[in-house]
């Protein structure tokens, strides 16, 4: 048994969100591709008596490391699941917004069922378990514990892995503007529903393809985020009047929106024009993962 392992936890992009109806359980019928970069927060996992959990990085003061944390319960939904009853000191670096929409808490909370399956030596508890128990935790959990491109239905928790997406650099954008999740569905008004993507294979080997594809969906959780943080219209115009841009939209709930663009050089062009003019957003070029 390794007396410490480390873990990481890339940002999810959801490149479209179609919402369908509200189900007597109180979550909404998903349809969602998401995809993961090449940027993320750290974790580090050390043996110990108890179950603590520390957490620092530049969006460290946004999170309190409370019983409540994503983190502190999928550890314990994992002791549980394996009669595990050892602890361990979580260090978390906090490298993503809070509350952005790119999934921080949720691949925080995968990258914790990774990294305690290793430092616990829990050689049964392989993807397909730690899924079940990621369900438990968050609808958004599954589908960051392997942390790859795939299809979210249900509300969310049902996972299909899709074929991978060209190597992209993908630029993100955020105003360090909080947006949580509850509201933004409340207001929801306006429903694309679900199963409306009759090929789930449709976008060709190229930022071309993937572009056309993408520019037949949408996320329908956009328009209610920007009643909320009108902010958000100004992210996505800030990017929509870039040279080479291809496609500009927000990812989850928001308030993080992403651009593809036509090459490499583009994208870093585009970081540098906004980061300059927008000094206090959060703007990083992140290559798309596998």
């Amino acid at each position: 048994m390794p007396s410490r392992t480390e873990a990481f936890a890339p940002a999810k992009i959801n490149l479209l969100l179609h919402v369908g109806d509200k189900r007597t359980d109180g979550y909404h019928e998903l349809e969602s591709l998401a995809t993961f970069v090449e940027l993320g927060d750290k974790l580090v996992f050390e043996a110990a008596d108890t179950l603590s959990l520390t957490i620092d990085g530049p969006f460290g003061e946004g999170l309190a490391a409370e019983s409540d944390n994503l983190v502190l319960r999928a550890a314990r939904a994992l002791a549980a699941h394996a009669g595990h009853t050892g602890g361990a000191k979580i260090t978390l670096t906090k490298n993503l917004p809070v509350a952005s929409g790119i999934g921080g808490g949720s691949a925080d909370a995968a990258a914790a069922l990774r990294g305690l399956v290793q430092l616990w030596d829990l050689e049964d508890v392989g993807p397909i378990a730690a899924r079940d128990i990621a369900a438990g935790i968050g609808s958004d959990v599954p589908v960051c514990v392997e942390s790859r491109t795939a299809w979210m239905e249900g509300r969310g928790e049902i996972v299909t892995f899709a074929r991978p997406l060209p190597p992209a650099l993908l630029l993100l954008v955020n105003p360090r503007v909080a947006v949580p999740t509850g509201p933004v569905f409340a207001a929801l008004k306006t429903r694309s529903g679900v199963g409306t993507q009759q090929e789930r294979i449709p976008y060709d080997g190229n930022i071309w393809g993937l572009t056309d594809f993408l520019a037949a969906t949408a996320n329908d959780l956009e328009a209610p985020a920007l009643e909320i943080a009108p902010v958000i219209g100004g992210v996505l115009a800030a990017l929509r009047m870039q040279k080479d841009v291809m496609l500009a939209r927000m990812s989850g709930s928001g308030a993080t929106c992403f651009a593809l663009f036509k090459d490499d050089d583009a994208a870093r062009a585009a970081a540098d024009a906004i980061a300059a003019a927008h000094p206090e957003w959060w703007v990083q070029p992140a290559r798309i993962l596998g």
